[in-house]
């Protein structure tokens, strides 16, 4: 199995920037799609975008669409989330998921494993 562990979150001011890594360990994330999640106090988690498991095909939230990109080095074993001109509301716990599956997958209880997420603040 693979084990997944989140860095890269801080507190930022509103239009600012920062990447997340999610580094693998045990499995090289190529056997898997992956996706990057997100869940604010109160709410549930949500998908923030994926990538299929031959890195080809990506997917990004509505919300998230035109600032944050995903990507994945297969190489260096992990997995990013570019998140560019942000705002408060992406104030969250990101975590990085792994699926066993082909495509990307937006439903978190599909994913099998799971990283213990890294905080980001975004200050208005």
């Amino acid at each position: 199995q693979v084990q997944l562990v989140e860095s890269g979150g801080g507190l930022v001011q509103a239009g600012g920037s920062l990447r997340l890594s999610c580094a693998a360990s045990g499995r090289t994330i190529g056997s898997y799609s992956l996706g990057w999640f997100r869940q604010a106090p109160g709410k549930e988690r949500e998908f923030v975008a994926g990538i299929s498991r031959s890195g080809g095909n990506t997917y990004h939230a509505d919300s998230v669409k035109g600032r944050f990109t995903i990507s994945s080095d297969n190489a260096k074993n992990t997995m990013y989330l570019q998140m560019n001109s942000l705002k408060p509301e992406d104030t969250a716990v990101y975590y990085c998921a792994a699926a066993n599956t082909l495509v990307v997958i937006i439903t978190p209880s599909r994913y099998d494993y799971w990283g213990q997420g890294t905080q980001v603040t975004v200050s208005s």
